[in-house]
């Protein structure tokens, strides 16, 4: 009985293994054509396709695999890399907003506030007379937290003013609620990354990008997990899964051992944490420069 069982475990996981590597069983037939009554809602709901079904799939089963075979030009089995990554960060989006219908108090604002004060007051100082370094202070604390405030006017609508402050508002609404700040921002950096990584294996730049909208669609779908495992609580996700699933994702699409795939993962994640600094720098600098042309 248990020689049995064992034999039986052992077919399926030859079985599923087959199956990560090659996206079918070359065993079993092939399924009827679709009726034409599907096609009505092909584009429409995508949800209800079996293009999004297999997407979903496959990116929670054989990742690397999936990416592989959309890069080699499997490209009509699956959702497209970025029309992917809208429609789960929205439906991510949209169950985060049912379990969690009061946002927390976003309070980077009122710090900004208060070190200004504080600023002001001379609680801060740089010298006795050094009146210079504390309106230069002040007023880059000033930039900063007026920057912020018009790219979070959707979160803070007590702030808005004016009909343009409103039209912002509305926009970064509509381009939030469309998960527009996460592949704008995360899938930019995750791209550059994977393109100076991956070049040695000859990936182009759109290669790149499609390994990245489907890797944040992980990073979606981590999330959605956790934030319905622990019904609203947390939604986080640790760096270390991250940097599993990207090791797993990269053995898969490249066939390579797992030392490699760790050593490439983590690789990918200094790139990506360096241009994220990097560009974190020149904001920086651009701030103070208008603060020392507005004090000078």
């Amino acid at each position: 009985m248990a020689k049995d069982i064992k034999h039986s475990l052992a077919t399926r996981w030859r079985a599923f293994t087959i199956w990560q590597k090659l996206g079918y069983l070359p065993w079993r037939k092939p399924k009827d054509a679709k009726k034409k009554e599907e096609s009505f809602y092909k584009g429409a709901i995508p949800f209800l396709n079996e293009d999004a079904k297999r997407t979903f799939v496959e990116l929670l089963f054989r990742p690397g695999y999936m990416i592989r075979d959309y890069i080699r030009g499997a490209n009509e089995r699956y959702l497209a890399p970025l029309a992917a990554l809208i429609i789960f960060y929205s439906f991510f989006a949209l169950l985060s907003a049912f379990l969690e219908p009061y946002q927390q108090k976003d309070s980077v604002s009122d710090v900004f506030e208060e070190v200004e004060q504080q600023a002001e007051a001379n609680e801060i100082t740089y010298g006795e007379n050094d009146v210079f370094g504390q309106d230069f202070v002040t007023t880059t604390l000033r930039i900063v937290r007026k920057g912020y405030i018009y790219l979070t006017l959707d979160k803070h609508p007590e702030r808005v003013q004016n009909r343009h402050q409103q039209a912002i508002a509305a926009l970064e609404n509509t381009l939030s609620s469309q998960g527009i700040p996460l592949f704008i921002g995360k899938l930019l950096l995750l791209w550059l990354a994977m393109s100076i990584c991956l070049r040695r294996y000859q990936y182009s730049m759109s290669a790149c990008a499609t390994v990245a909208a489907y890797v944040l669609c992980q990073y979606c779908f981590l999330r959605l997990f956790t934030l319905i495992l622990t019904f609203g609580a947390n939604k986080s996700v640790s760096a270390f899964i991250l940097l599993l699933v990207l090791a797993v994702d990269l053995r898969q699409m490249l066939d390579i051992p797992w030392k490699k795939s760790i050593k490439k993962a983590i690789s990918i994640s200094i790139w990506y944490g360096l241009i994220a600094g990097f560009l974190i720098i020149i904001a920086s600098f651009l701030i103070a420069g208008m603060a020392y042309i507005h004090v000078a």
